[in-house]
Order: C-alpha cells, then sequence, then structure tokens
C-alpha cells in the first residue's frame, strides 16, 4: 500500500504530502505516526508534494494544528483532502 500523506498525530489537522503529482479523486492512504495507525479518505484538490491537505474539515476562523502545533487559522471552510496554503491559511502573528 503506498502512503501518500503523514500526519504526525492524531491530533493534527493536517497532514503533508509525501509523493508527486497527487491528483484530485485520488483515494488517499495516510500515516499517523505517533499512533502508527492509518486513515484513507479521497484527495478534493490536486496537491504539490511538501504541501498540506486537511485531514478532517476544518471551519473558517479554526486553529491549524501540524506536528501538535498552532500554525495559523483557517480564513475559509476548508473540507478533509482539500489543499491549505496561502489561500485558505493565514498566520495568527499578524
Amino acid at each position: 500500500m503506498q502512503i501518500h500523506f503523514v500526519v504526525h498525530d492524531e491530533g493534527d489537522s493536517v497532514g503533508v504530502v509525501v509523493v508527486e503529482g497527487l491528483k484530485a479523486g485520488t483515494r488517499l492512504n495516510g500515516w499517523i505516526m505517533d499512533q502508527d495507525k492509518m486513515m484513507e479518505f479521497d484527495a478534493k484538490s490536486d496537491i504539490p508534494i511538501g504541501h498540506k491537505l486537511a485531514i478532517r474539515p476544518i471551519a473558517k476562523g479554526d486553529t491549524i494544528m501540524k506536528y501538535g502545533t498552532d500554525i495559523g487559522r483557517a480564513v475559509a471552510d476548508i473540507g478533509a483532502g482539500e489543499h491549505l496554503h496561502v489561500h485558505n491559511v493565514k498566520t495568527k502573528r499578524w
């Protein structure tokens, strides 16, 4: 089984894509490292390698967690399997 994304902890809201050319509609396999568990769902966006994807629905204004750390807030609703980047996540620093 190919792993498409990794998640540090099941409390995180995002995973990181670890394959090239991930296309919307792909059935994704993800590995939650700390718990050594797998999860799967469909990609809703094309997502480049190294970029984040939502592993659960995220509402506008929610805190985004990656590697157990607050990395910002959602500025739009984001569905599971969607790409997270500067268009829908902003820092809380300013």
